[in-house]
């Protein structure tokens, strides 16, 4: 007795499945983000659009007041390359370690109850050694402004 095995063609059925998903998957990704596309098309549109207007519409007729140099509505005193005082800039790296400080506070309050007693070692370890250089650096008077 032969059994006659007819073979049977998947590849349609594969293709026709692949489609189907990757329909279904472009359908679900338009409906969660459709919106949030159509505004930024929107947003691009509007500032490419002002850009054009504003450069095809504004007056073109420079004079000498308006190529003049200006800083502060006063021609400048001294030579644009001064030196600053380095206070300046410690008091900017003061910020930006402490601004960042905050950026990694908040993920950690979040999560506090997920990462466990590690977790919250070493976050405190972390703003020990930061409390430390803020010390620091207020006793060595880098905060003080005259």
């Amino acid at each position: 007795m032969f059994f006659f095995i007819k073979k049977c063609d998947v590849s349609a059925l594969h293709e026709q499945l692949k489609n189907d998903i990757q329909t279904s998957m472009l359908s679900d990704f338009l409906q969660d983000y459709l919106s949030i596309i159509i505004f930024l098309v929107l947003a691009l549109g509007l500032s490419c659009a002002f850009v054009v207007v504003n450069f095809v519409l504004s007056p073109k007729k420079p004079d000498p007041e308006k190529l003049s140099a200006y800083e502060c509505g006063f021609e400048p005193f001294e030579d644009s390359r001064m030196e600053f005082d380095v206070r300046f800039y410690l008091v900017a790296i003061l910020f930006i370690i402490f601004d960042l400080e905050i950026a990694f506070l908040f993920p950690w309050a979040i999560s506090l109850g997920n990462i466990g007693l590690l977790g919250f070692s070493s976050m405190m370890i972390f703003l020990f050694i930061l409390t430390i250089g803020f010390i620091y650096e207020w006793k060595k008077g880098a905060l003080d402004w005259e």
